[in-house]
């Protein structure tokens, strides 16, 4: 009896230390979400998009973060959530997690950090130049941070032409702020309308709006709403969520959408197209060099540009939503955008009213 009351011991003190050594589960890959969800039908989903490809292809586990709110400290907060859960990997979608990326960065040295819009900084005020930690002004991107941004002026160029190409003579452009990715659609998309113009022979207005959020609100969707009761065809709608308030407006007065980000078609019927960034391509590709040990395009340490040249930017591939625009047009405009006659403008030139167009005339509404 004895012998068998000391195995019943030594069985139950080997599978208590068992128990004791139980980790909990981990997630090797992780994305940090921004102001939005991974369901946002924007830029964090298309990130997500990429990060769940690539894992699922290589069997790897991942998970996603949600900050509490948005300020760096609870961005960091939530990426020190992911790297304590077995994070190895962290992609953090816009240019709101530049400050956060450049505290971690040297925190977590182990740990690569996929950054997309953005390149890390302490800077916390750009008309003072003052930073997080009161110290000088400081741009460094460690080896263990791959930032990645996209020429989207590119993008809105060939939304631009696609509009007037199709007919459309008074556009509206509703960006959520001006911020650099933002302002380059928007100028992209005035200098497109107006190569298109200028083939045409014909004259273009477009209205020029920061809605000043990058959310849904009955603001932007009244806004929107006056705008197509005035006589707008078409809204270039680069503002995240805020999108979705100018596709009810579209579809309560008839009028059309540009989507941003992703092909946003399934959002609403009045979309004919989106001004896209390959975001889940390009955080897939980032993914497969870092495991493979690779630097054939993304390098740590660096920031790399996505654009037509690596087929980074562009519209859908269905033009099905379009009566005259079509696939041939496209390619003859994705071709120019690569041996441009003339430079595209970008976030570096003061207004989009000194903007050198022809044939369009951009109404700037506060």
């Amino acid at each position: 009896m004895k012998k068998l009351l000391g195995l019943l011991m030594t069985v139950a003190l080997v599978f208590t230390l068992a128990a004791c050594g139980e980790k909990e589960d981990t997630y090797e890959l992780a994305l940090v979400t921004d102001v939005g969800t991974i369901d946002d039908k924007s830029f964090n989903q298309g990130a997500w998009e990429g990060l769940v490809k690539y894992a699922d292809e290589n069997e790897i586990t991942y998970n996603y973060y949600q900050p509490t709110g948005k300020t760096t400290d609870e961005y960091v907060a939530a990426i020190d959530l992911a790297v304590s859960g077995g994070a190895e990997v962290v992609v953090t979608p816009g240019y709101l997690f530049e400050n956060a990326i450049y505290v971690v960065q040297t925190k977590y040295p182990e740990v690569k950090f996929v950054l997309l819009d953005g390149s890390p900084h302490n800077v916390v005020d750009w008309d003072t130049f003052a930073t997080l930690d009161g110290e000088e002004a400081d741009f460094t991107v460690e080896e263990n941070v791959y930032s990645i941004f996209y020429k989207e002026n590119e993008s809105g160029f060939l939304a631009g032409y696609a509009a007037v190409m199709e007919g459309f003579t008074d556009l509206g452009f509703m960006g959520g702020m001006a911020v650099p990715a933002v302002v380059r659609f928007g100028y992209g998309f005035v200098e497109g309308a107006d190569m298109a113009a200028a083939e045409l022979g014909v004259n273009v207005t477009i209205k020029y709006h920061y809605t000043g959020v990058f959310w849904p609100t009955d603001e932007v969707q009244n806004t929107a709403s006056a705008w197509y009761q005035g006589g707008t065809d078409v809204i270039f709608a680069a503002a995240g969520g805020a999108g979705n308030s100018a596709m009810k407006a579209a579809e309560q007065n008839e009028g059309k959408v540009i989507g941003v980000d992703v092909d946003q078609s399934a959002e609403s019927t009045t979309v004919i197209t989106s001004a896209k960034k390959e975001l889940g391509e390009s955080v897939y590709q980032c993914l497969t060099e870092i495991y493979n040990g690779t630097s054939n395009f993304f390098k740590g340490g660096a920031s790399v540009t996505m654009s037509v040249e690596n087929d980074g930017v562009g519209l859908p591939a269905d033009f099905s939503r379009f009566d005259t625009f079509t696939k041939e047009d496209y390619d003859v405009a994705f071709d120019y955008l690569k041996n441009p006659t003339k430079a595209l403008s970008d976030q570096t030139v003061a207004s989009v009213a000194d903007l050198v167009v022809t044939n369009v005339t951009v109404e700037i509404v506060e």
